[in-house]
């Protein structure tokens, strides 16, 4: 049952007609598979400059719900908007090149090489020279400067000559973090940011994910309720594929009907 707040605060607008503070507006978005409804008639707005994550149980549709936000599935019906822009049937490269960009729950790094070379090669992408590996080390040089602003940013600049693949869990997390920096990003998707990570890992990341979020918007799935509880302005509750709550963390964690839904399970998708 969703309370009457909630419904109105994600009732969508007529197709196609974006809502003007919005980021990213869903407007009805369902998907199925073959039969299985995974997302159901989600309506939501992203408002820019906030940390708005995506929580819920089991099976309750956020990761399929944020493969249709970066655009790695395609909505059954519904419409999906990017600063007023409807980008319903746009794919990963459009949107990136538009300013959104997305994480992954596992860590994608080139274990091979340095941590600064890492960041390196995504600063690459935007210059056209992203595949351009055999140039000499002088012609990337010029990179170095940016590419250790961006080291700072997430606190392992200290480690700027290590091999990645080297790197303990948590940093290999910031490393990533740091490369998705790289291609400048106006809006930043994270997915389970902290995923595998220990106590004094996911303190040191929830510190860079603030420090990264000034002047962005950011939308992440995050199972860990104190991180949420700490980062996020607004929380869209999922449950079977349908909005179940959407507000503040201290309204919707006294919510009953997500206390019964998500709150006492301990665990999530």
């Amino acid at each position: 049952m969703t309370n009457t707040a909630t419904a109105e605060s994600t009732a969508a607008p007529a197709a196609g007609a974006g809502t003007a503070d919005a980021v990213i507006e869903l407007q009805s978005v369902t998907k199925e598979f073959k039969g299985f409804i995974a997302v159901d008639q989600v309506s939501m707005r992203v408002q820019p400059n906030q940390v708005h994550a995506i929580i819920g149980p089991n099976g309750a549709g956020k990761t399929t719900l944020f493969n249709l936000i970066t655009k790695f599935l395609t909505p059954t019906s519904g419409a999906i908007l990017y600063k007023g822009d409807d980008i319903t049937k746009a794919d990963p490269v459009d949107i990136a090149r538009r300013g959104m960009v997305r994480s992954f729950q596992i860590s994608a790094v080139f274990p091979e090489m340095t941590v600064l070379e890492n960041v390196r090669v995504a600063l690459q992408q935007p210059t056209g020279l992203s595949f351009h590996f055999w140039k000499p080390e002088s012609r990337l040089q010029h990179l170095n400067d940016r590419a250790m602003e961006l080291l700072e940013l997430v606190g392992i600049a200290g480690s700027y000559r290590r091999i990645a693949g080297e790197l303990p869990y948590g940093q290999k997390r910031a490393l990533e973090l740091a490369t998705t920096l790289a291609l400048d990003p106006e809006t930043l998707l994270l997915d389970e940011p902290m995923s595998g990570m220990g106590t004094e890992d996911i303190d040191r990341i929830g510190e860079v994910i603030l420090r990264v979020a000034k002047g962005r918007t950011v939308v992440m799935i995050e199972h860990q309720m104190k991180v949420v509880a700490e980062l996020s302005d607004t929380i869209t509750v999922l449950e079977r594929g349908r909005i179940l709550a959407e507000g503040k963390y201290a309204d919707v964690s006294q919510n009953p009907d997500v206390i019964e839904a998500y709150m006492g399970t301990g665990d999530d998708d």
